[in-house]
C-alpha cells in the first residue's frame, strides 16, 4: 500500500509544481481580442518584424507570452524564427535553446534601480545579484523566468516605462497582455492630460504677467 500512496503524493507534487509554473507565465484578467491584438502589434513593432511573421509564430502553437521569447532569441542569435520554434516544439527548454545558439544568459538581465523581490522576479534577479558578472554565463533560468524577463524588457523598452513599474504590475498577478494594455492606456491618458495642464499653467502665468 505504501508504494501507490507515495506515487500519488509525488504525482501530486509534480502536478502542483507545473501549475505553479503555468501561473507564473499566464495570470491576470483577460482584456479580450482587442487587447491580444494590441499585444501582438506591440511585439511586432518592437522587434521590427512583419505581422505575417508574428502570425506564423502564433500558428505554430507557441503560447501568447512566449512569442516575444522566440523573437528575442532569434534576434540575438541572428537566426530565423522557425529555427527557434523547431527547437521549442522539439521539447527543448528556453535555456537549452539559449545555449544551443551559444548565447549568454546575461542577455536576459534588465537593469533596475531597486533590489527586486517577489515570486516572479525575485529568484532570477537573485541569480544575477549573487554572482560576479563574469560568472553570469553559468546561470540557468527556468522557462517562466525567461518568459518573465523577456516580456519585462519588451514592455519596458517599447512603452518607455521604468522596468520597476512592469515588475510591480506582474507581482499583482497580471498577465503581460493585460500589462501591455494598461501601460498603453496609461500612456495615452498622460498624453491627453499633458497639454491641458500646460494650458492651465500658461494661463496663470499670463494673468500674473498682466497685472
Amino acid at each position: 500500500m505504501r508504494i501507490p500512496f507515495l506515487f500519488l503524493v509525488l504525482a501530486g507534487m509534480v502536478f502542483l509544481s507545473e501549475r505553479a509554473d503555468a501561473r507564473q507565465v499566464s495570470v491576470g484578467t483577460s482584456v479580450g481580442e482587442a487587447g491580444l491584438r494590441d499585444f501582438y502589434f506591440a511585439v511586432g513593432d518592437y522587434f521590427k518584424v512583419t505581422e505575417r511573421e508574428v502570425t506564423f509564430i502564433r500558428e505554430r502553437t507557441i503560447p501568447n507570452e512566449e512569442v516575444p521569447v522566440v523573437l528575442f532569441i532569434g534576434a540575438r542569435a541572428r537566426v530565423a524564427s522557425s529555427a527557434v520554434i523547431d527547437l521549442r516544439l522539439d521539447g527543448r527548454s528556453w535555456m537549452d535553446i539559449t545555449f544551443h545558439f551559444k548565447l549568454n544568459p546575461e542577455i536576459y538581465y534588465m537593469p533596475v534601480k531597486v533590489e527586486v523581490k517577489g515570486w516572479s522576479y525575485g529568484k532570477p534577479y537573485g541569480y544575477y545579484r549573487n554572482r560576479h558578472r563574469k560568472d553570469w554565463g553559468k546561470i540557468v533560468l527556468s522557462n517562466p523566468e525567461i518568459i518573465n524577463l523577456v516580456n519585462l524588457r519588451f514592455i519596458s523598452e517599447y512603452h518607455q516605462v521604468p522596468p520597476e513599474e512592469v515588475i510591480k504590475m506582474r507581482e499583482w498577478g497580471k498577465s503581460f497582455i493585460v500589462i501591455n494594455d494598461e501601460v498603453k492606456k496609461g500612456k495615452a491618458k498622460e498624453k491627453e492630460k499633458g497639454p491641458k495642464e500646460n494650458d492651465k499653467g500658461e494661463g496663470k502665468g499670463k494673468g500674473k504677467g498682466n497685472k
